[in-house]
C-alpha cells in the first residue's frame, strides 16, 4: 500500500491538498459573515484543527464505490470530496438550489446525494446506524467498496454508536468509522463522557473490528490511516475504527462560547496546533513550494471564493408554496381491488395465516425484498406468534434473518440498506412487542423525515410490522398500542387492520409502496374467528380507504383494530334490542385517513362515535373528533363522543386489563346514551 509523506508525494497532489485546505478554511471563517449580513448560516460548527482527516476521508472517498455519510463538522471533508465552494455556500445559506435539502434542513449539513454523500440529520451519530445498513447491502449485492461513517469523539457516549459498531463486527461489514476526536462534546470534555483518553479503546474487545489511531492534524498520518482503512475494509470485509486526535481551534458552533469554558493557555495551545499552517510550514520546509508558489494558490482559493459567493447569494430562496412537498411519496396503486373490497365465499383464512402467506408472495414477487427482527428466523419458529414461520427455510438466511436486541438499530439498518437501491424493499419486525419500540423511536422520526429533509432525494423504502394492542393478558409491555403517539410524526404512513383480508391487502400495498410505512397488528385477532376472512390472491388495499362494515343511517361508530369487532357486536345487539340501524366504519389506514368516508357518514347519521383500543386522552380518536367538530358541526345532532382506554398503563391481572381496555359494553353504552340523545 501507498504511504504518503512530504518527499515522495508528487507536487500535483500536494498542491490538490493545499488548495482544498486553504478553500475550505476560507469558507470556515467566512461562514459567521453570512449570519452577521442576515444572510444565512445560522448554524455554524467551524471544523478547524480537524484538516487532516477531514482532508484524508474525502480524498480517500470513490465516487461510484463507496457511501459517505459526513456530520454538521465535516465542510473540508465535503469539499475535498468533490463538492464545490459555491455548493458549500449554497448548503450555509438555505437556498432552494441547496443539493443537501433546498433549505428545509439546519445548514452545515453537506451532502451530494447522486454521489452517495449522504444528507445526515442533526441527532449525531444516528447515522453510524445507516452506514451499516448500507453496508449490509454492499456485502449482499457483492459491490466493492467502503461506507465511511464519521462523528466526533463524545457521540461514541450514545447507545446507537455502541449498537452499529456491534453489528458491522458481527456482520463483518466494510464500514470505517471516524471518530474526530478534538476533546470537547460542545462544553463536555471528554474525561466526562468516557474514562478511556482515546474513545477507540471502548470496542477494543470486538472480535473482527480493526482500530487505527492516527494524528488527525497530520494531512499525511490521516491519509495514511484512512488508506489503510478502505483497503482493510475492502479486501477483509471488516469494519474499521479510525480515531482521529484533533483539536478543535474555534467554540463548537455560533450558538457556543468557548471562552467560558477553556483558560488561554488552552487557547493559544491549539491555535499554534492549527493544521493548515502545520501544512503550509511544511511545503516551505522541505522546498516543496516557494513562498511565491502558496501566495498564487491562495489567491486562487480566494478567486474560487468570490465567484461561488455571488452566485450563491444571488441564488432563489426557497419557495413556501413547495413546504408540503416531500412528505409522503405517492404509493403503490392497487390495479384490481382498487376500493380494497371485494364479495368472494371460500375458505377462511386466519389473519395470521393471511400476514405470513402475504410476505412469501411478495418475497417471490419481488427479489429485492428483505426481513429481519428479533426471533424471526429460528429454525421452525417465526417469532412469538409464527407470523414469519417458514420464511428462511424458502428465501435463506441473507433476505431472512435474526437481528440484535436493538430496535434503533433494526430500524436504522432496514434505512441504511434502502439507500443503496430503490428497488430493495425492507420488511422489518421492529419489536417483538410494539410495547418495546420505544428505544427505535429515534430512528423512527429519522426515518419519517427523510423524504422531507432530502427534497425527494431519498425515502426509505421499510414497512415497520409491529405486534400492537391487548386483549391477550400480557400487561405492561405486551398489551399496548402506540399509533396516537406515533401519529403526530409526519412522514409515516400508519395501517391498522382489523380482518385478515385488509392485514393481507395493506400488507401487500405497503410492500409495493415507495416509502415508510407503520404497520400494526392486533395481535388479539391473529388466530381469532370473528378476523379470518376469505383472502383473495393478490389482494390489495388502498392507503387512505375506508371500509363500512355496516351500513347505518343513526349513528356512525368509527373504529379499528381490535375495537372494530366489539363495534359490529354492539351494533348488531342495538338492532335486535331496539331496532337502531348503527354505521360501522373500519378506518383500516390512519395515516393517509379517509376524512370523505367519515364526512359522508356523519352526514348521513349526524351522530359520531369514535372507538379504538389507545388511550382516550390525547388518543388518535381526538383528531377525529376534533376534524368532525370543526369540519361537521352543523350536521350534528349530538356531541361527538370518545371510547377507548382509561389514562393508565395497561395491567397485567384480567380485572386491570377489563377494567383498563374498552370492550363491548362500554362501547354500548356510549352508543345508546348518543343514540337516544
Amino acid at each position: 500500500m501507498k504511504k504518503y509523506d512530504i518527499k515522495s508525494t508528487d507536487k500535483e497532489t500536494l498542491r490538490k491538498w493545499y488548495y482544498l485546505m486553504t478553500l475550505g478554511r476560507m469558507i470556515d471563517e467566512k461562514a459567521p459573515a453570512y449570519l452577521l449580513q442576515s444572510l444565512g448560516w445560522s448554524f455554524h460548527a467551524p471544523y478547524a484543527g480537524h484538516d487532516g482527516i477531514q482532508l484524508a476521508m474525502g480524498q480517500v472517498f470513490t465516487r461510484g464505490e463507496d457511501f459517505f455519510f459526513p456530520y454538521y463538522r465535516d465542510l473540508l471533508a465535503a469539499l475535498s470530496a468533490g463538492m464545490t465552494a459555491e455548493e458549500i455556500i449554497l448548503n450555509g445559506l438555505s437556498k432552494a438550489t441547496d443539493l443537501t435539502s433546498g433549505g428545509r434542513h439546519m445548514s452545515n449539513h453537506f451532502a451530494k446525494m447522486e454521489w452517495n454523500i449522504q444528507n445526515i440529520s442533526s441527532a449525531t451519530a444516528t447515522q453510524d446506524l445507516h452506514a451499516v445498513g448500507v453496508a449490509r447491502a454492499m456485502a449482499y449485492y457483492g459491490h466493492k467498496g467502503v461506507v465511511i461513517a464519521s462523528h466526533g469523539e463524545s457521540s461514541v457516549s450514545e447507545g446507537f454508536v455502541y449498537e452499529a459498531i456491534n453489528g458491522a463486527s458481527t456482520e463483518q461489514l466494510p464500514v470505517i468509522f471516524v471518530i474526530e476526536d478534538n476533546g470537547f462534546g460542545i462544553s463536555v470534555p471528554k474525561k466526562d463522557q468516557t474514562s478511556n483518553p482515546k474513545v477507540a479503546a471502548n470496542f477494543s474487545g470486538f472480535k473482527n473490528l480493526k482500530i487505527i489511531y492516527c494524528n488527525g492534524k497530520d494531512v499525511f498520518d490521516s491519509m495514511n490511516a484512512m488508506a489503510e482503512a478502505r483497503e482493510h475494509a475492502i479486501t477483509k470485509h471488516n469494519p474499521v475504527i479510525v480515531h482521529a486526535n484533533c483539536v478543535r481551534i474555534g467554540s463548537h458552533s455560533n450558538s457556543d462560547k468557548h471562552t467560558l469554558y477553556r483558560d488561554e493557555d488552552e487557547l493559544a495551545y491549539v491555535k499554534a496546533a492549527d493544521p493548515l499552517q502545520k501544512f503550509r510550514r511544511m511545503l516551505l520546509r522541505y522546498e516543496r513550494f516557494t513562498e511565491d508558489e502558496l501566495k498564487k494558490i491562495e489567491e486562487e482559493a480566494k478567486k474560487e471564493l468570490s465567484t461561488a459567493n455571488k452566485k450563491a447569494i444571488a441564488a432563489p430562496d426557497p419557495d413556501a408554496s413547495t413546504v408540503l412537498d416531500y412528505v409522503l411519496p405517492e404509493p403503490y396503486k392497487p390495479q384490481v381491488y382498487v376500493d380494497g373490497t371485494h364479495n368472494l365465499d371460500g375458505e377462511k383464512k386466519t389473519m395470521v395465516t393471511a400476514i405470513n402467506e402475504t410476505l412469501k408472495a411478495e418475497f417471490r414477487h419481488n427479489p429485492d425484498t428483505f426481513l429481519w427482527g428479533q426471533d424471526v428466523a429460528n429454525k421452525d419458529k417465526g417469532g412469538v406468534f409464527n407470523v414469519t414461520k417458514g420464511m428462511q427455510q424458502e428465501f435463506g438466511v441473507k433476505r431472512v434473518f435474526n437481528a440484535p436486541i436493538a430496535e434503533d438499530y433494526i430500524v436504522g439498518t432496514a434505512n441504511g440498506m434502502s439507500r443503496f437501491d430503490p428497488k430493495i424493499r425492507i420488511v422489518i419486525e421492529g419489536a417483538e412487542f410494539a410495547d418495546y419500540f420505544w428505544p427505535a423511536v429515534e430512528q423512527y422520526v429519522e426515518c419519517t423525515h427523510e423524504y422531507w429533509r432530502n427534497n425527494g432525494k431519498f425515502v426509505p423504502n421499510v414497512t415497520v410490522r409491529l405486534a400492537s394492542g391487548g386483549y391477550i393478558g400480557g400487561g405492561l409491555y405486551h398489551s399496548q398500542t402506540i399509533e396516537g403517539a406515533l401519529s403526530t410524526l409526519p412522514g409515516a404512513r400508519i395501517v391498522y387492520p382489523s380482518f385478515a383480508d385488509d392485514a393481507a391487502g395493506l400488507l401487500r400495498t405497503s410492500m409495493r409502496s415507495k416509502g415508510f410505512t407503520l404497520y400494526l397488528e392486533p395481535k388479539a385477532q391473529y388466530n381469532a374467528v370473528e378476523a379470518a376472512t376469505v383472502v383473495p390472491d393478490d389482494f390489495e388495499v388502498p392507503f387512505g380507504k375506508a371500509r363500512i362494515r355496516r351500513e347505518g343511517t343513526d349513528l356512525s361508530i368509527i373504529t379499528y383494530g381490535n375495537t372494530t369487532h366489539f363495534c359490529l357486536t354492539v351494533a348488531d345487539r342495538l338492532a335486535k334490542e331496539s331496532g337502531w340501524n348503527v354505521e360501522v366504519i373500519d378506518l383500516r389506514s390512519l395515516i393517509p385517513l379517509d376524512k370523505e368516508a367519515i364526512f359522508e357518514s356523519v352526514k348521513k347519521t349526524s351522530k359520531a362515535l369514535i372507538v379504538h383500543e389507545d388511550k382516550v386522552f390525547s388518543g388518535f380518536g381526538a383528531e377525529i373528533a376534533a376534524m368532525i367538530g370543526e369540519e361537521m358541526f352543523r350536521y350534528l345532532d349530538a356531541p361527538v363522543q370518545r371510547v377507548g382506554s382509561i389514562f393508565t398503563p395497561v395491567g397485567f391481572h384480567p380485572n386491570f386489563e377489563k377494567a383498563i381496555l374498552p370492550g363491548e359494553e362500554r362501547i354500548y353504552k356510549a352508543a345508546k346514551s348518543l343514540l337516544e340523545y
